[in-house]
């Protein structure tokens, strides 16, 4: 491959899904640089870290032209939905991500909801309010629990399960009353409460083309056993078994298809990840929610199980080429653990120094989500997830065990993590 042909990336974001996405393009021989904007402190030991307002398509523009990236991959939600992809697009940048037209099935959760519907694509029952005395006389009405969301991005905060009247009402007042999610609350969507078992579903897009990465599952929940406050994700798995043969072939066959057929009839040209939130209920796997971009942190567990070379995907995808049937998937499990700040997911604690093991063993590796640079090149936390130790191995038992034999290895003030990531997993394989 001359140097030439070879990529100049850019990557736009500054969490763990993003430093996954760092990893993948520094083991892939398609890329001759890799920079990442704005990137944390642990993307910046290995790459160069640029300060851009990711929203702004028009500074984003600014900065491929100045560093002469030649290919953008767009890791979180706000600015797909800012139109990012349009601008390079129209510029003549090759961009992995959805138009922001794609991109509303995760910005407008009441779009989202109406397409569904539209297309037949089975989720919770639902009704959608911008006044705060009808969405009221609504809620009072449903049986509990029920699901209150703020249609806007609200970073994965903005989602509700109410379990009785008085938790509904005071959701209600919050997000249209109190505006704690600002405008993102102006309207609501109240959904039915769908019983069974979550699961995440990437893929990764071409119109109508598709290649389903394997089922992961992520544990929301701060504490064992999914007690305790919602997170952005304590940790994840992949594959999860819950998504039977039978499961996967009613997923592909009444959501996967029935919704990339209604996107292409829609007249929106998607290309990039589509994240389907399922609920494997007593009849069938339920649309839980849509992202049009990877999971935090199922994108840490989903890039090592890919043997095919992840940017070779992403570029055949950005430029319309892409077939599935080409794509090898690695064997075996990968697990994350999340280490959170102290505090996490309250008020959480900054500037905590790091300390990272002075070598990891063959299959791990650790990934920076909440972490910041110093000048004199000590790293510390900056956020409520600081790290993942991620691992993989023949089995979920094998990934686990080595990747919780690292966990003590990193060490910062008031760290945390969950010890049963994968438990639901490792229960139905007989291991606990």
């Amino acid at each position: 491959m001359a140097p030439q042909d070879r990529l100049d990336v850019l990557i736009l974001g500054s969490g763990g899904r993003e430093h996954a996405l760092l990893k993948a393009c520094l083991r892939s021989p398609r890329v001759a640089k890799v920079r990442v904007a704005p990137g944390n402190g642990g993307m910046a030991l290995e790459a160069e870290c640029l300060e851009v307002d990711a929203a702004n398509p028009a500074a984003v523009l600014e900065l491929v032209r100045r560093t002469g990236s030649t290919f953008v991959i767009v890791g979180p939600e706000v600015p797909l939905a800012a139109g990012v992809v349009d601008a390079l697009e129209s510029a003549g940048i090759p961009a992995y991500g959805p138009l922001a037209a794609g991109a509303r099935l995760e910005s407008s959760k009441a779009f989202s909801k109406d397409f569904m519907v539209r297309h037949r694509v089975p989720t919770a029952a639902s009704a959608t309010f911008n006044q705060l005395a009808p969405a009221l006389a609504y809620v009072r009405a449903q049986p509990v629990p029920v699901v209150i969301k703020a249609s806007g991005l609200a970073a994965g905060k903005g989602v509700v399960i109410a379990t009785t009247l008085a938790e509904a009402e005071a959701a209600l007042h919050d997000m249209m009353e109190t505006k704690v999610f600002g405008p993102s609350g102006d309207e609501v969507v109240i959904e039915e409460f769908m019983q069974g078992e979550e699961a995440s579903i990437m893929l990764m897009v071409c119109g109508e083309e598709y290649l389903m990465l394997p089922p992961s599952q992520d544990h929301k929940r701060v504490g064992e056993g999914d007690t305790g406050l919602n997170t952005g994700g304590m940790g994840a798995y992949a594959p999860t078994t819950v998504v039977t043969a039978d499961v996967e072939r009613r997923l592909r066959e009444e959501i996967i298809v029935p919704t990339l057929r209604g996107l292409k009839a829609d007249g929106i040209d998607y290309r990039g990840t589509l994240y389907v939130g399922i609920m494997v209920t007593a009849t069938g796997p339920r649309v839980v929610e849509f992202n049009v971009r990877f999971g935090d942190p199922e994108c840490q567990v989903l890039m090592p199980s890919l043997e095919t070379d992840p940017v070779e995907i992403m570029e055949a995808i950005a430029h319309g080429r892409f077939r599935a049937s080409s794509v090898k998937l690695r064997p075996g499990s990968t697990i994350i653990i999340v280490l959170a700040a102290g505090g996490y997911p309250g008020e959480i604690r900054k500037g905590d120094v790091i300390t990272l093991p002075a070598e990891l063993p063959v299959g791990v590796d650790i990934v920076h989500g909440g972490t910041k640079r110093l000048p004199d090149g000590r790293v510390v936390t900056s956020g409520g997830r600081v790290l993942g130790v991620v691992a993989h191995g023949a089995t979920l038992q094998d990934a686990a065990r080595r990747a919780y034999a690292v966990v003590p290895q990193v060490r910062f003030e008031g760290a945390h993590h969950r010890r049963d990531i994968g438990y639901r997993q490792l229960k139905r394989d007989g291991a606990l």
